[in-house]
């Protein structure tokens, strides 16, 4: 069921019976850590992202190779019975199974996680939805925008009070659920090296996007105050926020008294810590406006690059705003591995983003590009036990596609 690898997860088997984004980045990141995945993709269609279009490379989803790079990928149709077959025979050999459906789905397949662990007590079953599966909102769907709303995240993300709420220029939402998921699974893992049980995990876009509001909830529960947009100001300390400069702009984190006052003395303003609306953190705060025009006055005096330099000299924490092409071409992402090359049957050579995690020994290694529409379908069969005949009649019956056994609607 494995192919060789390298990565820390090498020999585990993890299937993914997930779409879009949650549960594709939990198995991408198990895939990057050297797990085999198999990707179990409806039939007719696929996931979704394979139509997520623009942008496309050679007529492939960008959106969707980003996401499903070192996976190994089938397709069933899970309305036959033949085809839950095939899902029920992989699933007795996994060691994980990560899932997003609408809650109820599974259960209403038999392959729900109770007739699962029947056939194999060692398997970890990791289940996203978008409100978690017990509670009043469990039955709802869900999606990141969802859940960046009902989470506070909304409610914090802006320009100020007054305005339109706004979301969060990623999904972030999905991609913590994808984290969390994964994170969960090696928690599970690890207690099945102990124990031998397998067991069943749960997270959610909510609980995912709610994981990013320490802070603000410290300050509900702690005063009963709900704090609100700032723009990329913080809400206990100042000054940390985007400032203009000469040709853009520039984060500066001077929440220490002792970088207050070096962040000071690099604008050529040694005078505003002496300043009383400006000597503490609580009189910054209080004064943020005015701390902010001061500031920004001296900023407008030289361009982003020189004053990330001085700052940097001076051990302030300070970084330019940049693009999401700028990011792509900058030297510590490049140094740090987070740019790839990725061979594409059909797309050729693609860049993408790597491994966010690095290992001293046995690190991830990229061994595939992301799978065509049932490119592995035929192959993950025979190893699951199919003769060749049996593969056929699977593809001539349409439970399964199997190029090029069979052609899709």
């Amino acid at each position: 069921m494995t192919t060789k690898a390298t990565g820390p997860l090498a020999g585990l088997c993890v299937v993914e019976l997930a779409h879009v984004m949650a549960g594709p980045v939990g198995g991408l990141l198990l895939a990057d850590m050297g797990a085999e995945v198999i990707k179990v993709e409806k039939f007719p269609g696929g996931d979704d992202t394979r139509r997520t279009t623009p942008p496309e490379i050679n007529g492939e989803s960008a959106s969707f190779m980003i996401l499903n790079r070192n996976k190994r990928g089938i397709a069933v149709d899970l309305k036959t019975p033949q085809g839950v077959a095939v899902v029920r025979r992989l699933l007795a050999r996994a060691d994980i199974v990560i899932e997003n459906y609408r809650p109820g789905t599974m259960e209403k397949l038999g392959l729900g996680y109770q007739e699962l662990r029947a056939a194999n007590p060692g398997l970890i079953y990791c289940k996203i939805t978008g409100f978690g599966a017990t509670g009043p909102y469990a039955n709802r769907a869900g999606y990141d925008l969802i859940s960046q709303g009902m989470s506070g995240l909304m409610g914090l993300t802006g320009e100020g009070p007054g305005r339109p709420p706004v979301k969060i220029g990623v999904p972030v939402g999905d991609v913590t659920a994808g984290i969390l998921a994964a994170t969960g699974v090696l928690a599970a893992y690890i207690d099945r090296l102990r124990s031998g049980q397998g067991q069943y995990v749960d997270t959610s876009l909510l609980e995912a996007s709610l994981a990013h509001t320490y802070w603000p909830a410290a300050l509900a529960l702690a005063t009963g105050i709900s704090a609100g947009p700032m723009g990329s100001a913080h809400p206990v300390a100042a000054p940390y926020q985007a400032f203009p400069t000469r040709d853009g702009w520039i984060n500066i984190g001077a929440i220490s008294q002792a970088n207050w006052e070096r962040a000071a003395a690099v604008l050529g303003r040694a005078d505003l810590p002496q300043d009383a609306r400006f000597s503490s953190n609580g009189d910054r705060l209080r004064n943020r406006d005015a701390l902010v025009a001061e500031m920004s006055a001296a900023l407008a005096e030289r361009g982003t690059d020189d004053w990330v330099a001085r700052f940097e000299q001076a051990g302030v924490p300070a970084g330019p705003v940049k693009t999401m092409g700028q990011v792509l071409e900058d030297p510590q992402v490049m140094a740090r591995g987070m740019l790839i090359e990725v061979d594409h049957p059909v797309a050729g050579s693609v860049t993408a983003l790597g491994c966010p995690i690095k290992f001293s020994r046995g690190d991830g290694v990229t061994r595939r590009g992301a799978p065509l529409y049932g490119q592995d379908t035929e192959q993950v069969l025979a190893e699951l036990g199919y003769a060749a005949d049996e593969i056929a009649a699977l593809a001539a019956c349409r439970a399964v596609y199997a190029p090029p056994l069979a052609v899709p609607a």
